[in-house]
């Protein structure tokens, strides 16, 4: 009875084993198919991004960076009760700046001409704000002869400048192509003659930053952006004596952000390598400040039920984002092809 029941059981056994070779098999090729899926869709968004065929993404990231930015000088504002009526045009600026996003996103015709001048006009609005502010500054009892103190309990000096490279994203997005835009010039010869007597020739920058040769230009301004929210994290943890020793980590990532987007501007190697991984630390490292930023303003006395009060007197909830934008703007950076010499 146990040879035959044995016997019985070894076609049940072959399809068993048969059934899971298949299915692995099944598996390992779905796998495969979706892997070499990714791996399309990955080199077609770098391939965009390097050919400058990103105009409505940018657009977007734009209009969206502009709206922390704004909710930030809306709550710094406030605490300055809206003394002079010129502080509610960077609050008005950022709303502006989102719509225009977009509409930019949906619409190219709208980037090249609503989203330029929204933007232009921003980052005007973000350097006449920095004159105020250092203005601010040098009202305070003392002025410029006691600098530290002044800078620490004055106004956020660094910060209109932060609104400005906001507006800049939107800048480069308005002059970029769109994502549909084809990969190499389809005109005919008879078309670009055409195009070439009616039309005025574009300047050399024009021509490089549609096609996504800006890599140092966007070196530089990851230096400066690094700059403002590395010097504003300082002071700004410094008037709590850097209870946390995570408040350091900030400071510390500025010089080292900053180092290496200054060398990719004279190292192609370093703008490929080092760049986008310091890149990605800082916007690691600006996420981990939001969410003690906001534990922060938790915690404070009656917590949630007094979340404005608590967002307007406590941590800046926002100003970690704006360094998490710094590496956005280094790893965009480390993306771009370089400028033609």
């Amino acid at each position: 009875m146990l040879k035959k029941s044995g016997k019985s059981l070894l076609p049940l056994a072959a399809l068993l084993v048969t059934a899971i070779v298949l299915g692995r098999r099944r598996r390992s090729s779905r796998y495969t198919r979706a892997k070499r899926i990714f791996v399309q869709g990955e080199e077609a968004v770098l391939t965009r991004i390097r050919e400058g065929r990103f105009s409505r993404t940018l657009a977007l990231v734009a209009g969206l960076s502009g709206l922390p930015t704004g909710l930030d000088v809306l709550l710094e504002h406030y605490r300055g009760s809206y003394g002079q009526k010129i502080m509610w045009s960077p609050v008005i600026l950022s709303g502006a700046m989102a719509v225009a996003g977009g509409w930019g996103a949906l619409s190219h015709r709208a980037a090249k001409t609503v989203l330029r001048w929204t933007s232009a006009v921003s980052l005007v609005n973000g350097l006449v704000g920095f004159g105020f502010h250092v203005r601010g500054i040098a009202r305070k009892p003392g002025g410029w002869r006691t600098p530290v103190a002044n800078v620490i309990m004055g106004p956020p000096i660094t910060a209109p400048l932060l609104f400005g490279v906001a507006a800049y994203l939107g800048l480069i997005a308005s002059y970029l192509r769109p994502e549909e835009a084809p990969s190499v010039d389809s005109r005919t010869w008879l078309e670009r003659t055409r195009d070439d007597l009616l039309r005025r020739p574009r300047p050399a920058w024009r021509v490089e930053l549609r096609e996504g040769r800006f890599q140092k230009h966007l070196a530089v301004a990851t230096m400066f952006a690094t700059f403002c929210s590395g010097f504003e994290a300082l002071y700004s943890h410094y008037k709590t004596n850097f209870r946390y020793k995570v408040q350091w980590t900030p400071v510390i990532m500025t010089p080292l952000l900053m180092g290496a987007a200054g060398a990719s501007i004279k190292s192609e190697r370093v703008a490929r390598t080092w760049l986008p991984g310091l890149s990605i630390l800082a916007m690691l490292n600006g996420a981990v400040g939001f969410f003690y930023h906001v534990r922060g303003v938790l915690r404070r006395p009656g917590g949630i039920r007094h979340l404005l009060y608590n967002m307007i007197y406590g941590p800046p909830i926002f100003a970690p984002l704006l360094f998490s934008a710094c590496g956005f703007y280094g790893l965009l950076a480390s993306l771009m092809r370089r400028e033609t010499d």
